[in-house]
């Protein structure tokens, strides 16, 4: 093992050892207790199967034979999740060929990011990560399952399903994936047409026109964004049968694979030879694994929230500063847009995950020996699915990358570091993801730009009011204070400036996107204005300096003068779109360097 990589485990592991203890013992406890189905009265069991067809019916009497949960993130609107409408067949028919019975157990909501951006819904978007979760407890809580499979992809939705999975981690679990769409124009055609729209040079007509022909069938969009990111990261926590994340849907392939799934949730369950459970797969070890493969590949900033909510979902404390310091260390072996000018489908087909999975294991950033749902440790995902005379098997991926514009060894990288860091400084704590990044605009230090919400500053760029240097502070996007949007809408505007040979940046408190590009964007900055953060108390002209490359982010006043002025107020959160249920988790939420999660406690 590389020695940072060894030492960042070693201390998560040190940190957790209580939290982790606790949860371990909740989960044998747990799994002694058996299925509740045994329990149950005759009453109680015969509801759980009363609409089962005979032949399910008659192996779900005896409370031994196994029975799976299909919890479904299943929806017509996500171009990810339409796919999903047929796999329950497929799962249910797949059950039965091994004597077991699937039943969809729930749903569980899910937003598209991609539909909300830039209003009002997407301030529930993060807090859908946590209902998730919920409604997947909800879903298991009938006790009547011996394993569970999560349908799910995108942003919020696999996060939410591994925090559900972790409430039962005494069941196995497998996370099934639908896969990328087919790629549409290419990525620098579309990041073309919403330039010259940012700058009124196109029409709407024609910006829609380019987005439908990129966006244009079933699967998950092609950027590697925070859904993609979600497809790596389960396979380097083993939570996926090895190459699943990027096999288009309705193939042949992507059927056997998700055929697969419940059989092998069948010879892992307890009682089996091969009892592997959640809680035995998602340790330390495989969470810096998820990590390094972040990093590795110029994955979503959104995962430096996400991946500590789902660490302490299963009692492990991950901090921002365990993400800088493997960043250091961790090569950028993957140029995928928005990082680079090919999409997920052209990293697939240049060697992919098991790539990747081989190249981290071979210098030692990554972690082999670890439980896995595929029976075997980490090395099992060097290998990649095929079809042999219509039968699922697997065999060695390629170990030499097979477009070296996309993918490259982590001896011969794009960059020698991951590209993701944590700022410091006088305006607090955040992220940065410098991948996409050039390096003469990681450092800048120009005049702030106040603004109390993304609308007030693409109104200032449509009134011609930002041809200047800048950094653009836009405070009250938090957790506590609306939910903490991603401000993707920002970018085209941003970014226009930037190519006008403008010095820009941005500054928030809340999120910019999966798919953040090549404005230098200070994110996640905590406290948070809402909670009497440094950025309450900036004004327009004040001078910043963001130096990506040291970590720091600084405001050129002393911070008791600072301190000392009069604190900007709020807005208050705006009702309509649902947004007047979710007050309870904007007063429940912890900060973005805990994972902005309403669910846990934040000592």
């Amino acid at each position: 093992m590389h020695p940072v990589t060894d030492e960042v485990t070693r201390r998560i592991e040190a940190r957790s050892r209580d939290t982790r203890a606790d949860y371990l013992e909740r989960m044998e406890a747990a799994r002694q207790a058996g299925p509740g189905r045994g329990k149950l009265s005759c009453a109680n069991w015969a509801h759980a199967f009363a609409a089962s067809p005979d032949g399910d019916k008659q192996r779900m009497r005896d409370p031994t034979a196994p029975n799976i949960a299909i919890v479904s993130a299943y929806n017509d609107m996500l171009s990810a999740h339409q796919p999903y409408e047929r796999f329950p067949d497929l799962l249910r028919q797949a059950a039965h060929e091994v004597g077991a019975t699937a039943q969809y157990a729930g749903g569980v909501p899910a937003m598209c990011d991609g539909v909300t951006q830039g209003r009002p819904g997407m301030e529930l978007s993060l807090f859908s990560r946590d209902v998730i979760a919920m409604a997947t407890a909800v879903a298991l809580t009938h006790d009547a399952f011996d394993a569970g499979l999560y349908l799910g992809i995108c942003d919020k939705i696999v996060p939410g399903l591994f925090i559900g999975a972790a409430a039962f981690g005494h069941l196995p679990a497998i996370f099934v994936p639908s896969g990328p769409m087919t790629s549409g124009i290419s990525n620098a055609e579309k990041a073309r047409v919403r330039a010259l729209y940012a700058e009124g040079k196109a029409t709407r007509d024609e910006l829609l026109d380019s987005e439908m022909k990129s966006y244009h069938g079933p699967g998950t969009c092609t950027f590697y964004g925070t859904a993609n990111s979600n497809q790596m990261m389960m396979e380097m926590t083993g939570l996926h049968l090895p190459g699943a994340a990027f096999v288009s849907p309705n193939t042949p392939l992507r059927d056997a694979l998700t055929a697969a799934a419940p059989k092998r949730a069948v010879a892992i369950r307890d009682g089996a030879n091969d009892y592997t459970p959640f809680s035995a797969v998602v340790d330390a070890k495989s969470m810096v694994n998820a990590i390094a493969g972040l990093l590795a590949t110029g994955g979503s900033t959104n995962h430096t929230l996400h991946i500590l909510a789902m660490g302490r979902a299963a009692g492990i404390q991950i901090t921002w500063e365990d993400f800088h310091d493997l960043s250091h260390v961790t090569p950028l072996i993957a140029r995928v847009y928005p990082n680079g000018s090919e999409d997920v489908n052209a990293f697939h087909a240049a060697g992919g995950m098991a790539f990747v999975t081989r190249t981290l294991l071979d210098h030692g950033l990554v972690h082999e020996d670890v439980r896995t749902v595929a029976g075997a440790g980490l090395r099992r995902y060097t290998q990649e699915p095929f079809l042999d005379d219509g039968k699922l098997v697997w065999r060695d991926g390629p170990a030499v990358s097979l477009n070296r514009d996309i993918l490259r060894p982590a001896d011969d990288p794009f960059e020698a570091e991951g590209g993701m860091r944590v700022l410091t400084g006088t305006l607090g704590r955040g992220v940065i993801k410098t991948s996409a990044v050039k390096p003469e605009n990681r450092i800048i230090e120009a005049p702030a730009l106040v603004f109390d919400d993304q609308d007030a500053l693409l109104a200032a760029h449509a009134r011609g009011e930002l041809n200047r240097d800048f950094i653009a502070v836009v405070r009250f996007q938090g957790p506590k204070a609306n939910g903490m949007p991603e401000l993707h809408s920002l970018t085209p505007p941003l970014g226009v400036q930037l190519d006008r040979g403008f010095r820009v940046a941005l500054v928030t408190d809340g999120r910019m996107s999966g798919a953040s590009g090549k404005v230098p964007a200070a994110i996640h900055m905590t406290p948070e204005a809402a909670a009497g953060g440094p950025l309450a108390y900036v004004c327009d002209g004040d001078l910043l300096r963001l130096d990506a490359e040291a970590g720091t982010l600084e405001i050129q006043v002393e911070p008791a003068a600072l301190m000392a002025r009069e604190r900007a107020k709020a807005p208050r959160s705006a009702p309509g779109y649902g947004r007047e249920l979710f007050g309870w988790m904007r007063h429940a939420v912890g900060p973005a360097d805990a994972g902005a999660c309403a669910l846990f406690e934040v000592a």
